[in-house]
């Protein structure tokens, strides 16, 4: 069973919430797909036994040997990737997008474009099962490649340890990540939180995830910091036939937790927010 935690937006608590799902389990396997800024093995430290570089974009490179500095790549480029720096044309590989005009348009054919293979993924243990996540390269191109391939891995070690639950962290939002995440997922949970920023991205990704699976549901973080948009989000829920799978309090401790590399119900297994948790996740995981 592939359980799917996605947000309409950042700083929901989304990866709190999967933390604290991953060590309630005694055998499971998390897949982190959030490869943008994946987070989880911060918490998690895994033990990896298998890296596999991913192949994500191409970049542009120059041959000086060619290169007369006419500077016509350097006037062509919109992402302001090439600069001319102490006589010699210098491409940035951060900035360039690996979109090819340079080395069309360059006269002496002295841009060529190469693979880039910085971004990898990661598949080791954990102190609850297993875990594989990626790792984009900076300025790396995010188009859901490297989701399904974490998914795939994450599945073949589920099947290879006979474990039944593997938990997807995905990325907020609703791109190509996003949608790579949760296409194909049995039950997609949505994490948000009682502002109306929060509200708006929840339907935001709702209509997108319900495309998907009739498998939503929705936990609402932090509920006591506006109780009224609280009780508009449970309303919306109910307009929608979506469940409501509960609600979080505030509290600090959970990222005191994540400083210490653990989750808040691991480190605090009594607090309010721990057995809500722990209340949600026995609903979920049966």
């Amino acid at each position: 069973m592939e359980l799917a935690v996605i947000s309409g937006k950042g700083g929901t608590g989304k990866s709190s919430v999967t933390a604290a799902f991953a060590t309630l389990e005694k055998e499971i396997v998390v897949a982190d797909c959030d490869v943008d800024a994946a987070n989880l093995y911060l918490i998690f430290n895994p033990v990896n036994h298998k890296e596999i570089p991913f192949v994500g974009s191409q970049k542009a490179v120059v041959d000086h040997s060619k290169c007369t500095v006419c500077g016509i790549c350097e006037s062509y480029c919109r992402f302001d990737a090439i600069s001319e720096i102490g006589g010699r044309i210098s491409i940035s590989e951060t900035s360039c997008d690996g979109c090819y005009f340079c080395s069309r348009i360059c006269p002496t054919n002295a841009i060529t474009m190469v693979k880039t293979a910085g971004s990898r993924l990661y598949s080791g243990a954990y102190r609850n099962g297993m875990m594989v996540y990626g790792r984009l390269a900076p300025g790396e191109e995010n188009s859901g490649k490297l989701v399904s391939m974490v998914r795939d891995e994450s599945k073949r070690v589920a099947g290879d340890k006979n474990i039944r639950i593997i938990l997807l962290d995905g990325p907020p939002g609703i791109g190509c990540p996003v949608i790579s995440t949760v296409t194909g997922a049995d039950r997609i949970i949505i994490v948000t939180e009682p502002t109306m920023s929060g509200l708006a991205d929840l339907t935001r990704v709702y209509e997108v995830a319900a495309r998907f699976t009739g498998e939503v549901e929705v936990i609402i973080n932090k509920h006591d910091i506006n109780p009224a948009v609280t009780d508009r989000i449970e309303q919306w829920c109910l307009s929608n036939n979506t469940k409501s799978l509960g609600r979080l309090p505030f509290d600090q401790r959970v990222t005191e937790a994540m400083v210490a590399g653990k989750s808040v119900t691991e480190m605090f297994p009594d607090a309010a927010i721990s057995i809500a948790l722990k209340e949600i996740w026995n609903k979920i995981s049966k």
